[in-house]
């Protein structure tokens, strides 16, 4: 991991490069439910990525880095970014389409907005940002719009549901960009796994003790990629990046993973794609310009 402040060219390239894997992430976790319960699914994805991480994270800290985060910055994340969060997207999973579940959580942005000009000290937006943020939304509510009709009785309230995930995930970014200032991102990453998975361990026993989950090839792939590749891997940079960038920057990365998630729905999941599909993805590829890139 690099310990240098990373230049904007950098910045862009890594976003990029998470917004692909996350945008992977929905219809791998799709994939994985058709043979396993949603909460031990998620439970061995993020066991898993606590075991990597616990490999790797000293090695990292050591290059990074930053002083040893305290354990309640730890169990914050812990208990809000992974464990709240990943429950309610794998439960969400098992009613609504992949593609589906990352537009409606790609409210997160907006919220990073608002909670980082609030509770952020230097991370004002201009209103060249904050009209890509809103043309992002407006392409996020356009797309999930038009589909919500076919969500059934099921729907609506599992669509509802899943909105608390990045309202808590928001809730726990700020926490970790007021509180970790110079804290080892790759050590306080280690420890909120370990707390996620706990967490999750917890929901599997308490609710799919009785299930029959089945370890296909398809799920073993599933839970290895979403650990090291959608977890290990994305977390790391993440947190990493969010020491040195602005963090409303970072959430711009939940405008363009919906399209990614979208044309692999389509393509390898057999999700429909309308032209309302294409219309909102262009119009949140359009505020992700506009709120990512400032004039010098």
């Amino acid at each position: 991991m690099p310990s240098s402040v990373p230049t904007r060219g950098h910045v862009i390239a890594l976003i990029a490069l998470l917004s692909l894997l996350w945008g992977s992430t929905w219809i791998v976790i799709a994939g994985g439910l058709r043979d396993l319960p949603p909460f031990t699914s998620a439970a061995a994805r993020f066991l898993i990525a606590a075991l990597a991480m616990s490999a790797i994270a000293p090695a990292i800290a050591r290059r990074e880095g930053g002083s040893r985060a305290p354990w309640k910055l730890g169990f914050v994340l812990g208990t809000l970014n992974f464990g709240a969060s990943y429950a309610i997207v794998y439960w969400t999973e098992t009613h609504l389409p992949s593609g589906i579940v990352s537009v409606l959580w790609a409210v997160f942005p907006m919220l990073m907005a608002a909670s980082s000009s609030w509770f952020l000290a230097g991370e004002t937006l201009t209103a060249r940002q904050w009209a890509g943020f809103t043309l992002g939304f407006a392409g996020v509510a356009l797309l999930f719009a038009t589909d919500l009709h076919d969500f059934g009785a099921h729907g609506i309230p599992a669509a509802g549901m899943l909105l608390v995930s990045p309202i808590v995930s928001c809730i726990g970014t700020v926490v970790l960009k007021r509180e970790g200032k110079g804290v080892s991102s790759a050590l306080v990453n280690r420890d909120a796994m370990w707390i996620g998975a706990a967490i999750l361990t917890t929901l599997a026993f308490a609710f799919e003790r009785h299930a029959s989950p089945e370890w296909t090839p398809r799920a073993i792939g599933s839970v290895v990629y979403l650990a090291l590749a959608g977890t290990v891997l994305t977390f790391s940079l993440y947190f990493w990046l969010l020491r040195n960038t602005e963090a409303w920057r970072l959430s711009t990365i939940s405008y363009v993973t919906p399209a990614v998630a979208l044309l692999l729905g389509t393509f390898v999941g057999n999700e429909p794609f309308t032209r309302w599909t294409l219309a909102g993805s262009l119009t949140i590829l359009a505020g992700v310009v506009l709120a990512t890139f400032r004039p010098r």
